[in-house]
C-alpha cells in the first residue's frame, strides 16, 4: 500500500518535475556550459575560452552599472511601493463594504501589459506631449527619460504603480487576520491611532510585510520591459539593469557565451543580495520582538 502511495505521489508531481527539468535545470546547465564559450548565437561552431567571459564581465563598465543600478532602483522602488501598498491596504481594510471591488481595481495594473503601460508613459513624457508643452510655457523644461535621476524615478514609479495593488492584497489579508478585540482593548486604554499602528498593527502585520518586502526586493533584479521600452538602459547606463545587459549582449551584440556569463553573475548577485536582505529583515523582526 505504501509503495502504491509513493508511486501515486511521483505521478502527481511528475508534471512539475518535468517542467523544472525542461525549463529550469536544462537551460541553467546549458547557460553554464555556454559561459565558457565564444558562441555568437548563429555559427554552428564555437571555441572554449575558459573563464575569459567572466573576467571580461567583471571588468565591464556596463556590468558594473547593472550591479549598482539594481540597488538604485531598490532604494526608489521598495520604499515607494511599500508605502503605497500599506496606505491602500489600511484604507481598503477600513471600508465598511465593497472591499473586494476596490482591491480588484487596485490589482488591475498588475495584470496590465508592461509594454502597453510603458508606451503610454513614453507618450505622456514625450517632448511634444501636453504635459511637457504646458511645463515649457511655465519656463520648466525636463528631459524625463534623458536625465539619469529622472529616468530612474520614472521607471520606479511605473513599477510601483504596477505592483501596489498586488502587495496591498497581501497586506489586506494580513490586516484581516488581526483580531478586532485587540483594537477594542487598545481603544479602552486610550491608545492613539498612531500608537495603535506602530505598536499593534505593524508587529502583527510583520509576516505579510516580510513577504511583500522580499517580493519587492526581488523585482528589482528582474526589471526589463519598462527599461527596454523607455530608455534602452540609458542615458549613459543609468538604467542598465541586469536583464537589459544580458539582452544587449546576447541579441544585439550576438555574444551568447558572454551573455551567459553575465546571467550567471546576475544570479549570484541576486541570490546573495536576497539572502542578506532576508537575514536583515529577520534581525529587524527579532529585535522588535515580532517573531
Amino acid at each position: 500500500m505504501e509503495k502504491n502511495n509513493n508511486r501515486l505521489g511521483w505521478l502527481f508531481t511528475s508534471p512539475y518535475l518535468i517542467y523544472s527539468v525542461l525549463f529550469f535545470f536544462g537551460p541553467l546547465l546549458w547557460s553554464f556550459y555556454l559561459s565558457f564559450t565564444d558562441w555568437d548565437l548563429i555559427a554552428p561552431s564555437y571555441n572554449f575560452v575558459g573563464f575569459s567571459n567572466f573576467a571580461d564581465a567583471l571588468s565591464s563598465k556596463a556590468v558594473h552599472a547593472a550591479f549598482w543600478v539594481t540597488y538604485k532602483f531598490m532604494m526608489i522602488f521598495v520604499p515607494l511601493v511599500t508605502a503605497m501598498a500599506m496606505a491602500v491596504a489600511v484604507i481598503v481594510h477600513s471600508l465598511p463594504r465593497l472591499k473586494s471591488l476596490f482591491l480588484i481595481g487596485f490589482f488591475l495594473p498588475y495584470l496590465s501589459s508592461g509594454v502597453v503601460s510603458s508606451l503610454i508613459v513614453k507618450g505622456i513624457l514625450s517632448y511634444t506631449s501636453p504635459l511637457n508643452t504646458s511645463l515649457r510655457k511655465l519656463g520648466i523644461q525636463v528631459d524625463w527619460l534623458g536625465t539619469p535621476i529622472a529616468a530612474l524615478f520614472v521607471v520606479g514609479l511605473i513599477l510601483a504603480w504596477k505592483f501596489t495593488g498586488y502587495y496591498a492584497l497581501i497586506l489586506t489579508s494580513g490586516l484581516s487576520s488581526i483580531d478586532n478585540e485587540i483594537y477594542e482593548a487598545a481603544a479602552i486604554d486610550g491608545v492613539s491611532d498612531r500608537q495603535r499602528f506602530w505598536r499593534i498593527t505593524l508587529p502583527l502585520l510583520y509576516p505579510a510585510l516580510y513577504t511583500t518586502l522580499i517580493l519587492s526586493f526581488g523585482v528589482t533584479f528582474s526589471i526589463f520591459t519598462e527599461v527596454y521600452q523607455l530608455t534602452g538602459g540609458g542615458p549613459n547606463f543609468a538604467t542598465n539593469t541586469w536583464q537589459m545587459e544580458i539582452f544587449n549582449q546576447a541579441f544585439r551584440n550576438l555574444k551568447a557565451g558572454y551573455a551567459s556569463a553575465v546571467a550567471l553573475l546576475a544570479s549570484v548577485a541576486t541570490f546573495v543580495s536576497i539572502f542578506g536582505i532576508r537575514k536583515l529583515l529577520e534581525m529587524w523582526g527579532k529585535r522588535n520582538g515580532w517573531i
